[in-house]
């Protein structure tokens, strides 16, 4: 009774919206919002078959995310308004981004948690909404005047709140969280710029950089030497990859059925390793469907920047789109092994109020740029 209930109150959710969407503000996406209630549900439905009462805790931060959404929908009139606020916007990212190196918990070997009483949150989650709208204030009034004096007069403040909140991040042991900033940024900095060699150049630094972190932090060496070869490390530190791959290869193309994989056996299963439970259990068709759908919410997002003329605006849509993509790119290739494990949530899916609560802000402003187009 309990998943009937739940499922109740998620179509009357989604309704509410969709009538809000359609019929106060038709002219913005309408599939924004059905994405985002689609990725919810499979993931409150992966988490009921692991652990109900972590499913009902999703379904409250899922409701509070729509009144979040909602709200935003209703009171922003336009977001172009919003453009002048740039120093507002520097000011939160730089209490964010280092909140938790001061006031953190550390969880699972990185400090990025921020404990009040029994609730926590972090504060990389909000920094990353503050980042985007704060380099898309920034960038919106570059001019490419062929002379590089003037391109770093005009780029140096987004650059140095770029290296701050790499820093932080580094600091932190949450590397997940620093590729996509470092996504984020690169992403934004090329629409922004158009040229090439600064792309060239953030990368040249980022490897750099990585290569500093490799010699300095013995966590960063840990993970890269349990990606290059998890099995040596199955039993201790590379257990968590090794059982994720277990997992997603006995459940194959189509999966042992919801309820009848052994999900046990993965650590961290309802949030960082909830791709490798869907994997098992819903089959490999099923998570090429999730990703598709995640595909589809970048390309909605890339669609509306494309399609809207002011340049903040446009800035903000890529940059939140690059957001979603490069975070669901690194979660998911952690979890392949594909790239060294960072533990990140899969956004929509994989429990976490903060991160429920970003993506929904992240959302609505979406939604409010579509309907500039």
């Amino acid at each position: 009774m309990g998943a009937i209930y739940m499922g109740l109150v998620v179509c009357v959710l989604l309704t509410v919206t969709q009538i809000l969407v359609r019929k106060f503000y038709p002219q913005g996406d309408k599939f924004l919002i059905i994405f985002a209630c689609i990725l919810s549900v499979i993931g409150m439905a992966v988490l009921y078959r692991l652990d109900t009462s972590v499913a009902i805790k999703q379904l409250i931060w899922f409701t509070a995310g729509i009144v979040v959404f909602i709200t935003l929908v209703v009171a922003i009139r336009d977001l172009r308004d919003f453009a002048k606020y740039k120093k507002v916007y520097l000011i939160v990212t730089l209490i964010f981004m280092p909140m938790a190196l001061i006031f953190g918990t550390e969880v699972y070997g990185a400090t990025n948690w921020v404990m009040i009483g029994s609730m926590g949150f972090q504060p990389s989650e909000f920094g990353k909404i503050s980042f985007v709208i704060y380099l898309a204030a920034a960038l919106k009034d570059y001019e490419d005047k062929n002379n590089i004096i003037e391109d770093f007069r005009q780029l140096w403040q987004p650059a140095l709140v770029v290296m701050y909140s790499l820093g932080c991040l580094f600091m932190q042991k949450d590397l997940g969280s620093a590729l996509i900033f470092f996504g984020i940024a690169i992403t934004m900095l090329y629409v922004a710029t158009g040229k090439k060699k600064y792309v060239v150049i953030t990368f040249a630094l980022f490897i750099a950089g990585s290569f500093l972190a490799y010699q300095l932090f013995p966590h960063v060496r840990e993970r890269i030497l349990i990606w290059r070869n998890p099995w040596k490390y199955s039993n201790t530190e590379g257990y968590q990859i090794v059982q994720g791959l277990y997992s997603i290869s006995s459940g194959g193309m189509l999966g042992s059925g919801l309820g009848e994989g052994y999900p046990g056996f993965v650590p961290v299963n309802t949030s960082d390793f909830i791709f490798a439970v869907i994997c098992e259990e819903l089959g490999m068709i099923f998570a090429i469907g999730i990703m598709m759908i995640y595909f589809l919410f970048f390309y909605r997002g890339m669609r509306a920047a494309f399609r809207v003329q002011d340049r903040f605006s446009q800035l903000g849509t890529i940059g939140i789109s690059a957001m979603i993509a490069c975070q669901v790119l690194v979660i998911i290739g952690g979890v392949f092994a594909l790239i060294p494990l960072t533990g990140i949530t899969l956004p929509l899916i994989s429990y976490g109020g903060s991160s429920i609560l970003s993506m929904f802000f992240a959302l609505a402003i979406l939604q409010k740029i579509s309907e500039e187009g």
